[in-house]
């Protein structure tokens, strides 16, 4: 899935990855219950939104990273690892905040 356009993911109070997308930012979509990624993504803040909550199309991942022309950066299958998010996020958004 990551280097191809993402699907339109759903959440399950009706939010969509389109609507998420709209302010120009990237988005890392959390569909994890631990929400284990909430502080790693506060390093990236103005860079990339983090939205959590089960999914009603997730595909079975626990995460995805969505660039924000709609192009999946990164997933996690199935649960999170905040490193490898950081990774991902360092290599697309650049340094984190300190």
């Amino acid at each position: 899935m990551t280097g191809s356009s993402a699907p339109d993911f759903r959440f399950e109070d009706g939010t969509r990855l389109g609507e998420l997308l709209r302010q120009g930012q990237a988005v890392l979509l959390d569909f994890s219950t631990d929400r284990s990624l909430q502080v790693a993504a506060k390093g990236w803040e103005g860079r990339i939104r983090y939205a959590a909550g089960p999914a009603r199309n997730g595909l079975g991942l626990g995460a995805a990273l969505i660039r924000p022309d709609g192009v999946v950066a990164w997933v996690a299958e199935p649960a999170p690892d905040p490193g490898a998010f950081e990774r991902s996020a360092a290599r697309w958004f650049g340094a984190p905040r300190s």
